[in-house]
């Protein structure tokens, strides 16, 4: 099976540089045997991917997809706490932001793009606890945002 960063290869991605927090927090921290992400918007290359509201602007189907990404940049922070994602022993937790046209009730299908991700790169290790909530509207415009909170050895 490999390293998470060799599944990560495998799938196609690359670990991205931990995206630059938007204000006065930083991108993760390590408490115990606890790392805690902040909210990662769906950044590439320190710009924003997409902007506005899921089901309205938004497809549910691109919004999964940025939550995927959302979830890249999660596990580009838990790298550089940790050195190595190896040492992460189980994703535990999974929070999702998704910026909702107000009709529009998907959220669950739309986080599952990060918690699908999570589980091809940590395998049984990526099964967590998860929420999936529609808000009004996130930072930047971002349709989506997703946190972690990962147990590591």
């Amino acid at each position: 099976m490999g390293t998470p960063e060799e599944r990560l290869a495998g799938l196609g991605h690359a670990i991205p540089e931990v995206a630059k927090p938007v204000a006065a927090y930083v991108p993760s921290v390590r408490s115990g045997d606890y790392v805690y992400t902040s909210g990662q918007l769906p950044m590439v290359s320190g710009t924003l991917a997409d902007t506005g509201k899921v089901g309205a602007q938004v497809t549910p189907e691109r919004a999964k997809e940025l939550a995927a990404l959302c979830a890249l940049n999660a596990i580009a922070a838990v790298k550089a706490e940790l050195g190595e994602l190896s040492r992460v022993k189980r994703v535990v937790k999974v929070v999702g932001f998704v910026a909702s046209d107000p009709s529009f009730t998907g959220q669950p299908l739309v986080i599952n793009g990060a918690s699908e991700l999570l589980g091809e790169v940590f395998g049984e290790a990526g099964v967590h606890a998860r929420s999936a909530v529609g808000v009004a509207v996130l930072p930047l415009d971002a349709p989506v945002e997703v946190e972690l909170i990962v147990e590591v050895a």
